[in-house]
């Protein structure tokens, strides 16, 4: 794959909770409409100001106020991949996918818990979830409602364009962090932060889900750290390929790419320090406890 070929992954097991939608244009399963779609027309217009956030359901950042504060580059549909290329990426998520699986379950069974492991959905242009309608704009998202992960494959083009954060670990990297998300849910971190958000101000709301998405990056190192142990996935470069893609998102360099001030309290992901220090947090440690982000004495 381009970008930097180095994750040995083809000889991996492939998971079977791929739910491919591609090509259906949004009218995946009839589901409900989520918290998104009940806030008066707010919808796909306000999602996608979220784009690219590798977030977490878009209604947890939309009500409590982090949400819409980073204007789209593009706020189109998803790019045209080579078959050839998406047939690949396809095969390589599902790989990662598996790899989540394999380091949850254990992890799990050890706290005397069974891990639910999480449907991942790919999608074209966009997609229905339990969490409302989303487009390609809106990036990779987790939605609890449902208890799956959404992405269309060509966020991993615009991953490397836009943001310079090429290579099949970032793209890893990518699917780690969600299914972070859903590990949270299913710890019920979630839900309880959830509940926080609707009642705090808006600086603690933000803080909050700060706390929230650096400990989903700080899962993902976890990961990295279980899979290197146990299959010996990481080649030279794939430390380096995760920690930059973490860099390029952190709050302020998307607040820097949008033209705006740099406003720390609007965070509502962390700054790229924040986030690389979780991520290698997480990949150093491969404890569960170190992730702690809520209690930690500086993020």
């Amino acid at each position: 794959m381009e970008g930097g070929d180095l994750m040995e992954w083809r000889s991996g097991r492939r998971s079977s909770n791929i739910e491919d939608r591609r090509g259906m244009g949004g009218m995946g399963g009839g589901m409900r409409m989520g918290r998104v779609a009940g806030g008066g027309g707010i919808g796909i217009i306000v999602v996608a100001l979220i784009a690219m956030f590798l977030g977490v359901d878009p209604s947890i950042i939309l009500q409590g106020g982090g949400g819409g504060l980073m204007p789209m580059d593009q706020p189109g549909s998803s790019s045209q991949l080579d078959p050839a290329k998406e047939s690949e990426l396809k095969d390589f998520v599902s790989v990662v996918l598996a790899d989540t699986e394999d380091t949850w379950t254990p992890i799990f069974q050890q706290l005397g818990r069974q891990y639910e492991e999480p449907p991942l959905v790919l999608f074209t242009g966009a997609v229905q979830s339990a969490c409302g309608m989303a487009g390609a704009a809106t990036g990779p998202f987790y939605c609890p409602g449902d208890h799956k992960v959404y992405l269309d494959l060509s966020f991993f083009d615009e991953l490397d364009r836009q943001f310079g954060a090429p290579g099949d670990f970032a793209q890893a990297y990518v699917v780690a962090h969600e299914v972070g998300h859903h590990v949270q849910n299913q710890l019920g971190i979630l839900p309880r932060v959830d509940q926080y958000r609707r009642q705090a101000d808006e600086a603690a709301a933000n803080h909050a889900s700060v706390m929230l998405e650096l400990q989903a990056d700080c899962f993902a190192g976890v990961w990295a750290n279980h899979a290197q142990r146990a299959r010996q996935v990481l080649q030279e470069g794939d430390i380096e390929e995760g920690l930059n893609a973490a860099s390029k998102i952190g709050d302020d360099r998307m607040q820097q790419r949008a033209g705006r001030y740099v406003n720390p309290e609007s965070f509502t992901h962390g700054s790229s320090a924040q986030r690389v220090k979780w991520f290698r947090t997480g990949l150093q440690s491969g404890s569960l406890e170190a992730c702690d982000t809520f209690n930690a004495a500086q993020l």
